[in-house]
């Protein structure tokens, strides 16, 4: 046996006990007061919304466009939240009204990716305004979901283009307009980078196929003066003319056109930025008989758009349309959350490579994520305004085409050079000065 050591005190068996519940009622007394605190600050990180932002113009020129384009995100964001939220959290919007201005634009998107903290801002119309924030992503490495259809000549790693690169609108809309309406061809545009890209892929196109550009004429955005332009096509009388404009000011054109006695019958216009909701606003009787090329038409017959036109009727009314624009916005919300998901993280550092390659049915079909250009593989279409203010589909690519941002008319550095004389030539901004243009004068 092991005799005690004088100088080490040993508590009786009564008063270890006591020690012991003492300890064990200390430590109770702290779980009680720390771990709900813990777990409800856990809960309630769970539960938080994720942010997102919505960035259009609700107010100016660009208006009578966008503002549909952010009901079709907000459409889909509520979707998500009704079936749950997106892993496991609603979605909480944040609306911006970048006022038709880019500057404007440009600030939003930096207060929403650095203030608010967005998984992702879904946003912007004209390629002066998604120019004007690319570096604003690029910088913050954070992402823009561009839903409209643009000249290309761009690929960035923050920017998912959901809407048409030139192969799948402008370049087989002129190859069709060439043997269907004419070879004489004029241009028409607002004055800034996408209708002046786009003007000179179509030239460099229709002299290869042997065509002829008549007449080019560019105003500026929100410009309501088209008599000069009108008069030069009525003396001109091109085969068809080509139509680049942006905004209100589709208005404004349509009605110089009628004044002047010019119909479709006698010079039908095909245009690229025109879509139900710009019919609607101009009036369908003075658009009836002419031409749209886009990606998307609300007369498309698929159960998915079946349910994207009926989703929109409870919260916007039953005399809301749907265009190629919103359509690209719905679905790029839903690419989102489908990365996000299978990220388990709505950071966009730890989604990105999640998003490359997604695909999912959207109204107007398969569409697929081109994890190379981060561009989306969409079907082609060109319709014809009817009486009621909807398209009959006249020709389809049949197939998703997968997108090209560069053509192959002119090489890269030619792109480039062509680019940098447009932005050099407007004083270093991506459009014409005009009495409305985006961003002033």
């Amino acid at each position: 046996m092991i005799p005690d050591d004088p100088g080490r005190r040993v508590l009786a068996p009564r008063h270890r006990y006591y020690a012991g519940a003492i300890v064990a009622a200390l430590v109770g007394i702290f779980i009680a007061v720390n771990i709900p605190s813990v777990l409800g600050q856990a809960g309630s990180r769970a539960k938080a919304p994720i942010r997102v932002g919505v960035m259009h113009s609700l107010s100016g020129t660009m208006a009578v466009s966008e503002r549909a384009v952010a009901d079709a995100t907000l459409h889909a964001i509520a979707e998500l939240n009704r079936a749950g939220g997106v892993l496991g959290r609603p979605v909480e919007a944040i609306v911006v009204d970048g006022a038709s201005d880019w500057d404007t634009f440009a600030r939003a998107a930096e207060t929403l990716i650095v203030e608010r903290k967005v998984s992702a801002i879904f946003g912007c119309w004209t390629s002066a305004c998604r120019k004007t924030v690319k570096p604003v992503f690029e910088k913050h490495d954070q992402v823009l979901f561009y839903p409209v259809q643009y000249e290309g000549l761009e690929q960035s790693p923050n920017i998912v283009y959901t809407g048409a690169a030139p192969n799948q609108q402008i370049i087989p809309a002129t190859k069709w307009a060439l043997d269907n309406l004419g070879r004489r061809i004029y241009l028409v545009g607002s004055d800034y980078v996408f209708p002046r890209t786009a003007g000179a892929i179509v030239r460099a196109q229709v002299a290869a196929l042997n065509g002829a550009v008549v007449g080019e004429a560019y105003r500026p955005l929100g410009d309501t003066d088209f008599a000069a332009v009108v008069a030069d096509i009525k003396a001109v009388r091109p085969d068809v003319v080509f139509n680049t404009i942006n905004g209100d000011s589709n208005i404004a054109f349509y009605h110089a056109l009628r004044d002047a006695g010019i119909t479709p019958a006698d010079i039908p216009v095909m245009s690229f930025s025109l879509a139900e909701t710009e019919v609607k606003a101009i009036g369908p009787a003075l658009v009836q008989g002419d031409y749209a090329a886009r990606n998307y038409f609300r007369t498309i017959d698929t159960p998915e758009n079946r349910a994207f036109r009926s989703g929109f009727r409870p919260r916007y009314g039953d005399g809301t349309t749907t265009t190629a624009p919103m359509e690209a916005a719905y679905f790029g919300v839903r690419l989102w959350a489908q990365a996000v998901t299978e990220a388990e993280s709505d950071l966009f550092r730890d989604y990105r490579a999640r998003l490359l390659g997604q695909s999912l049915k959207a109204p107007s079909g398969i569409i697929y994520l081109d994890p190379i250009t981060q561009h989306t593989w969409r079907p082609v279409l060109i319709g014809r305004v009817r009486g009621d203010g909807d398209f009959d589909i006249v020709w389809s690519s049949g197939r998703p085409v997968r997108p090209i941002p560069y053509p192959g008319l002119r090489s890269r550095p030619e792109w480039q050079e062509f680019l940098e004389s447009l932005y050099d030539g407007w004083g270093g901004q991506w459009a014409a000065p005009g009495p409305q243009a985006e961003g002033g004068t």
